[in-house]
């Protein structure tokens, strides 16, 4: 069977898209029971991750870098397409969960338009942590160009990283404030993220 383009995109729109591919009448109304059965595959999900992925060199040095040399109220958590089920189930077994309060984040489940993930993520960052969040506070660290549209259609700072299919001039098209050509550089990645100011949330993207 057919599978929707997944690039960027957010599960609910990936599971509609493929129902409609598949011919299935009013796909809209099956997308939540799709997702479902899919976050059911979790446990076998992280186990499969275990065995056959791996974490990009750098990416947890960076979480911890940014942890520590962020500046105070610094909160990092994930954005993503995937549902969090199977978000969860990825980093944990990657070993990628320190660092991260993912009951802030948002992900591919809540909606289809990932830039109101970017408004969820805010409002669940201030229930949690108080104001602070809004505008270029907020940093969106991502690897398509539907990152970087997210980031600056909701304010926020973009910055690429080239983890994806794309490049850093790809990037920089779209509009990343800094494109880094991985996370294995730490102090760049730093750098990129945190940028002087006084409070953000980093939403790393998975």
């Amino acid at each position: 069977h057919e599978i929707a383009p997944m690039a960027g995109r957010t599960d609910r729109v990936i599971a509609r898209d493929t129902l409609a591919m598949a011919g299935i009448s009013e796909p809209g109304r099956q997308v939540d029971a799709f997702l479902d059965a899919l976050a059911g595959h979790a446990a076998a999900f992280r186990t499969l991750v275990a065995e056959r992925g791996r974490a990009l060199p750098g990416a947890a040095a960076a979480l911890a870098a940014v942890a520590a040399q962020g500046p105070a109220g610094t909160v990092q958590s994930v954005l993503t397409g995937n549902v969090r089920p199977l978000a969860e189930a990825k980093l944990a077994a990657l070993g990628l969960t320190d660092h991260l309060d993912l009951d802030v984040g948002a992900y591919g489940d809540h909606h289809e338009v990932r830039a109101e993930l970017v408004h969820l993520a805010r409002r669940l960052a201030s229930r949690a942590y108080g104001p602070g969040f809004a505008g270029p506070a907020t940093v969106l660290v991502g690897d398509t160009p539907f990152d970087m549209a997210a980031a600056n259609a909701t304010g926020a700072r973009p910055v690429g990283v080239t983890t994806g299919g794309f490049t850093v001039a790809d990037l920089t098209a779209a509009g990343a404030s800094a494109a880094l050509p991985g996370p294995c550089d730490t102090a760049a990645a730093v750098a990129s993220i945190v940028d002087g100011h006084a409070a953000g949330k980093t939403g790393e993207q998975t």
